[in-house]
């Protein structure tokens, strides 16, 4: 599912405006966007929870060559699935099977 997608079906759902939905979703984004920028985590009870977290510099490989290269520290968005979802998607594969 796409952003196009996701704003449809959110429509449906709730009975508004695809324009209303996606201006919603723009500003959720937003919002998590500068949360974690600002290094703040966003926990969404049941769904999850979005964290900053560092990555320390570390030496890598070029595949195409083999080389070694320095890669530098970094802080890069995570993103750990609440149990509530999780049970959800578990749930779905046992039904596929």
């Amino acid at each position: 599912m796409n952003k196009a997608e996701l704003i449809e079906a959110v429509a449906k759902s709730t009975k508004q405006t695809k324009t209303n939905v996606e201006e919603t979703l723009n500003a959720l984004m937003a919002a998590v966007q500068a949360s974690l920028v600002k290094g703040d985590n966003v926990q969404l009870i049941g769904f999850g929870t979005f964290a900053v977290e560092a990555r320390a510099a570390r030496i890598g490989r070029n595949p195409a060559t083999g080389k070694e290269l320095k890669i530098p520290a970094k802080k890069v968005a995570k993103f750990k699935v609440g149990s509530k979802l999780k049970d959800a998607v578990a749930g779905s594969k046992a039904k596929k099977k």
